[in-house]
């Protein structure tokens, strides 16, 4: 048995969800604050070795004509450390319109202002997480 953890990549902010031991479901959700890209892997591989995470997956931010800009490629990069830090297998996952999802969801449950800039992140690697489960199940 093991746990899934998803990546929303992020600047200043970067969610993080992690699933059920049996993988079916998120479990858990948390943002890590970091505008430092080391801090923000460090923060990860903590949250992987306490929750006995057997794998990883990042969000890979594409435009909606399916191309790659130079944000994917920092995810791209960012998913090559934490393969690396972590030894664990890291997939990428296409994550368009997650973010804007992830606003509305709030947007529906009345999040605003800072409540919202605080939580949009954890919902976001949701959502990732979300597919991701979605599509292993089929």
């Amino acid at each position: 048995m093991m746990k899934i953890l998803a990546v929303d990549y992020g600047d200043a902010r970067t969610g993080i969800a992690i699933s059920d031991l049996l993988c079916s479901i998120v479990g858990s959700t948390t943002v890590i604050h970091s505008r430092r890209p080391e801090k923000t892997l460090e923060e990860i591989v903590k949250l992987v070795q306490a929750n006995s995470v057997g794998q990883i997956v990042v969000g890979l931010p594409k435009n909606m004509d399916g191309t790659e800009g130079p944000r994917a490629e920092l995810c791209r990069q960012f998913a090559g450390q934490l393969e690396a830090a972590t030894g664990l297998p890291v997939k990428l996952w296409d994550e368009r319109r997650t973010t804007v999802e992830a606003h509305n969801i709030l947007s529906a449950h009345n999040y605003h202002g800072k409540k919202r800039k605080d939580t949009v992140d954890a919902v976001a690697a949701s959502l990732i997480l979300e597919g991701y489960l979605g599509f292993l199940g089929r």
